[in-house]
C-alpha cells in the first residue's frame, strides 16, 4: 500500500522552518471533532493507523524522551476491554447504577478503531514530567489531525476511564504513566454542526515589562 504521509527524511537532514500553505490554513481554520454517537465502520486498517500514527509522533519533545506511547483497541479486544473495565467499575464505584455499567461497556464499542495515547514521563531528572505531559496532549491533538488529514473522522474523549487506578492497572501502566485521553476514529454518519467558539482578543494580554497593580 503506498504510504499516506511522505516518509520523514534521513536525520540531520535541513528542513524547512515554514511550509505556507492555503490548504493547511483551510483545513486547521475548520477542524472539528466528529460526533462521539456518529462514528462507524470502517475505521484504518492497522496499515494505514501505523502510517498515522507514525506521522502523529511529530510533536514537541523535549530531548526527544518520546514520553508518549499507544495502546490500540480493534475488533473483538474493544468488547473484551468494555466488560473487563465495568467489572472495575464495579469494584471501583460500588454505587454504580446499572445502566453506568452497561454504558461502560459500550463505551470502546462507539467507535472501529479506539487509541488509548498514554502519558508515560521518563524520570532523567533534567526534563519537568508538567512538560512532558503537555507533550502527550499535543499527541493527542495531532493524531486527531493526522487522521483527519488520512480521510477519518475522530474525537478525543477522556470520562472516569481515563482516571482510573483500575483501568490503568488493566493496561498495564506503570506509576508514573496515566491515560492522557482515548481518541475514537472511523467513518462519521453525520456531518457536526459548527459550534460556539471563545472570543479570542478576550483571552490575548500583552505584557509591557510592569507587574500588574
Amino acid at each position: 500500500m503506498t504510504e499516506i504521509f511522505p516518509p520523514a527524511p534521513p536525520v540531520g537532514t535541513p528542513m524547512l522552518p515554514v511550509r505556507p500553505s492555503s490548504e493547511v490554513r483551510k483545513f486547521l481554520s475548520l477542524r472539528r471533532s466528529a460526533n462521539k454517537i456518529a462514528l462507524a465502520e470502517p475505521g484504518p486498517t492497522p496499515e494505514q493507523l501505523d502510517h498515522i500514527l507514525d506521522a502523529a509522533t511529530r510533536v514537541p519533545d523535549h530531548r526527544r524522551l518520546a514520553p508518549w506511547r499507544f495502546i490500540i483497541l480493534e475488533g473483538e479486544a474493544r468488547k473484551a476491554f468494555g466488560e473487563a473495565a465495568a467489572r472495575v467499575q464495579q469494584e471501583e464505584a460500588p454505587n454504580a447504577s446499572e445502566d453506568a455499567i452497561e454504558n461502560t461497556k459500550k463505551l470502546p464499542l462507539r467507535a472501529p478503531t479506539v487509541i488509548a495515547v498514554i502519558s508515560s514521563p521518563k524520570d532523567d531528572n533534567k526534563t519537568p514530567v508538567w512538560e512532558q505531559e503537555l507533550s502527550a496532549g499535543a499527541l493527542c491533538y495531532n493524531l486527531l489531525l493526522t487522521a483527519n488529514a488520512a480521510g477519518w473522522a475522530g474525537c478525543w474523549l477522556s470520562e472516569w476511564i481515563t482516571f482510573s487506578d483500575g483501568i490503568n492497572k488493566l493496561l498495564g501502566l506503570d506509576h508514573l504513566e496515566r491515560v492522557a485521553g482515548f481518541i475514537y476514529l472511523g467513518t462519521s454518519t453525520m456531518d457536526p454542526q459548527e459550534r460556539a467558539r471563545p472570543e479570542t482578543a478576550s483571552l490575548i494580554s500583552r505584557w509591557t515589562g510592569e507587574a500588574d497593580s
